[in-house]
């Protein structure tokens, strides 16, 4: 039996979430491919590195960190085991050899001793139950003066969140879009970042703002359809009759129409962009 603390979480990305996921692959990748490249060379993959990729998702990174690496290797460590499967579907399309994935709860996951040469996650890590827990057994993975560079969603500025909070009067938003507490904006407070890293062992910790636009649709209609499809957007339709979820869905198509540009709607996220070293 494998080793799992993070109980709701696995749940959620092995259930609906999950196959959300990997089922729209390519579509979320269009969302959050613009961090990429910021977070790729804040991490300075080299050619022999050992790469760790935490939430690792379907792979999109693993295997860009793994093309980097082209004499070393790249191993993603996810819950999800319908986006781990799309991972390596996609690895072996791209035939793609030095990266592997591997199921497990990164707060828990064997990685002490094993010596990679940086930790890298792009959006992956603000789900652990225990931070500081999970940081430290990440930093474990690491050799000494190994390097991380983590991405993680900043609460203020992302348009996405902005659109939803539009249908606060339709739909029971509740805290939804805000910061600090389990989940999504947990380590939206650069100072917490820095306490969670600091706790956890590693040192010159560094929070810079970071922002890029995602495609979200071909059009305001097809934006909303998958924004109302995606975890958060279902649950809050779960919680109102069908007219009532029909009035937000074209309450949401009608805040994203100006977003319309060139046959897609382009939306701002931020995020901050984590570097640190394990001593």
């Amino acid at each position: 039996m494998e080793h799992i603390v993070n109980t709701e979480q696995e749940q959620a990305w092995n259930g609906y979430e999950g196959t959300h996921w990997a089922r729209n692959q390519d579509r979320w990748d269009a969302v959050n491919e613009g961090f990429n490249e910021a977070l790729l060379t804040a991490a300075a993959v080299g050619r022999e590195d050992s790469v760790l990729d935490i939430g690792c998702g379907a792979g999109a990174t693993t295997r860009l960190a793994a093309r980097r690496a082209a004499d070393g290797h790249a191993t993603g460590v996810d819950l999800s085991r319908p986006m781990l499967e799309r991972a390596r579907e996609s690895a072996r399309a791209e035939h793609l050899g030095n990266v592997t994935f591997e199921h497990g709860d990164a707060q828990v996951h064997a990685l002490a001793g094993r010596g990679f040469d940086v930790a890298i996650s792009r959006f992956g890590v603000m789900f652990f139950a225990d931070p500081v827990a999970a940081f430290a057994n990440i930093g474990g993975g690491l050799r000494s003066g190994g390097r991380a560079a983590f991405l993680v969603a900043g609460g203020n500025g992302n348009e996405w969140i902005q659109a939803l909070a539009g249908l606060r009067d339709v739909l029971p938003m509740g805290g939804f879009g805000a910061t600090g507490g389990p989940g999504m904006f947990s380590l939206a407070d650069p100072g917490r970042v820095r306490e969670v890293l600091t706790g956890a062992g590693f040192t010159g910790v560094t929070v810079e703002p970071a922002e890029a636009y995602g495609r979200w649709g071909r059009d305001a209609e097809d934006a909303t359809a998958f924004l109302m499809g995606s975890g958060p957007g279902r649950h809050l339709l779960s919680q109102v009759d069908e007219a009532t979820g029909e009035r937000a869905r074209r309450r949401l198509t009608d805040i994203l129409r100006p977003y319309e540009k060139d046959g897609a709607v382009r939306l701002r996220s931020t995020a901050w962009l984590v570097t640190a070293v394990r001593p």
